[in-house]
C-alpha cells in the first residue's frame, strides 16, 4: 500500500510539472512573443512587462510570494506543498523559457495565437489542479474576499479579470484591439479549464457500494481525511443487507478518492455526480450580509 501511494505521488507530481510546463509554454512561446495578454496574476505581470520592461520571470514570483504572505496572515493555513511546488518551478520556468528563442512562435494571425495560447493554458493549468495543485495568484485574493463578504468566488475572478486587463489601454502602442483579443483568450481559458476539470472547483457527492464498505470507510476517514457517512442498503435481487457508503469532497480530490477505493476493492461499483452547492464544515458558508440573533445572544 506505501509503494502504491508513493508511486501515485510521484505520478502527481509528475503531471503537475507538465501541466507547470505547458501553462508557461502558452505565455512564453504564444502570447507573450505576439504581444497578447490576459486576465489572472500572470496577465497582469504580462502587463507590467508591457509597460515597464521589467519581464515575467521576476514580478511573477516577486507578487506570488507576496500573495502568499498574505494569504498566510488573513487565512491563518498553509495552501499546500503541491502549491508551492507549482509556484517555484512555474516562477523558474517563466525565467528559464524565455532564454529559448527558437521555443517562441510568431504568427500574424492572432486569433489563431489566442486560440492556441488559451488551450495550452486550460490544458495546463487543468492537469495541475486535477492532481491537486494550484499555480496560487489571484486565487488567494478571491479567497480573502469570499472569507469576509457574501460574494462568489467566480464573480470575483471575473471582476479582478476584467480590470486587469482593462489596464492594457495604459500601455504604450496597446489600445482596444489588445484588450479584445485579451479578453478572449480569457474566455477562451475559462472554457476550456471547465472542459478539463469538469467544474474541478465544486464538489462531488460519491457513493461507494461494496462488501468492504468498513474498510474502505475508516481509510477515507484517516488516511484521505474526508467524511464518510454509511446508509443502510439492501440489494433488491439479493434481498442483502449492506451499507452504502456517501462521500462528499472537492472535484480536485476525486480522483485520490477513487483511487484509494478502487485499490482497497477493484469490484467496487462507485457511483459519482456534482454538487451544486454544498454548506457545512470543510465547505462553504452560507453568507448573507446578515446577522442572526440566537438564544445565547440575547
Amino acid at each position: 500500500m506505501k509503494i502504491d501511494r508513493i508511486l501515485a505521488n510521484v505520478w502527481d507530481y509528475f503531471l503537475m510539472t507538465v501541466g507547470s510546463v505547458i501553462f508557461v509554454m502558452a505565455w512564453t512561446s504564444f502570447l507573450i512573443p505576439n504581444g497578447l495578454a490576459s486576465g489572472g496574476l500572470t496577465g497582469l505581470c504580462t502587463i507590467l512587462q508591457y509597460g515597464t520592461g521589467i519581464p515575467v520571470g521576476w514580478t511573477y514570483p516577486t507578487l506570488n510570494v507576496l500573495l502568499l504572505l498574505l494569504g498566510f496572515i488573513v487565512l491563518g493555513k498553509g495552501f499546500g506543498f503541491k502549491t508551492i511546488y507549482v509556484i517555484a518551478l512555474t516562477s523558474v520556468l517563466f525565467e528559464v523559457l524565455p532564454k529559448f528563442p527558437e521555443l517562441q512562435v510568431l504568427m500574424d494571425e492572432k486569433l489563431l495565437v489566442v486560440l492556441v495560447g488559451a488551450t495550452m493554458e486550460s490544458v495546463g493549468i487543468g492537469l495541475v489542479m486535477l492532481r491537486g495543485g494550484s499555480t496560487g495568484g489571484l486565487d488567494i485574493i478571491a479567497m480573502i474576499i469570499n472569507k469576509f463578504w457574501p460574494v462568489s468566488i467566480g464573480r470575483v475572478y471575473l471582476c479582478m479579470d476584467i480590470f486587469i486587463i482593462s489596464t492594457l489601454l495604459l500601455v504604450p502602442e496597446k489600445g482596444l484591439v489588445d484588450m479584445i483579443y485579451a479578453y478572449v483568450v480569457m474566455l477562451g481559458f475559462s472554457f476550456g479549464v471547465d472542459f478539463v476539470l469538469l467544474g474541478n472547483k465544486s464538489t462531488v457527492q460519491i457513493l461507494v457500494f461494496s462488501d468492504n464498505y468498513k474498510e474502505i470507510g475508516d481509510y477515507v476517514i484517516s488516511d484521505l481525511r474526508r467524511g464518510v457517512t454509511a446508509l443502510e442498503s439492501i440489494g433488491w435481487y439479493t434481498q442483502k443487507e449492506s451499507k452504502v457508503l456517501m462521500i462528499v469532497a472537492r472535484k480536485n480530490q476525486m480522483h485520490e478518492i477513487v483511487s484509494a477505493i478502487r485499490s482497497i476493492d477493484k469490484r467496487a461499483f462507485i457511483s459519482v455526480s456534482s454538487a451544486m452547492s454544498v454548506y457545512g464544515e470543510g465547505f462553504e458558508d452560507v453568507k448573507s450580509g446578515l446577522k442572526v440573533k440566537t438564544k445565547k445572544d440575547k
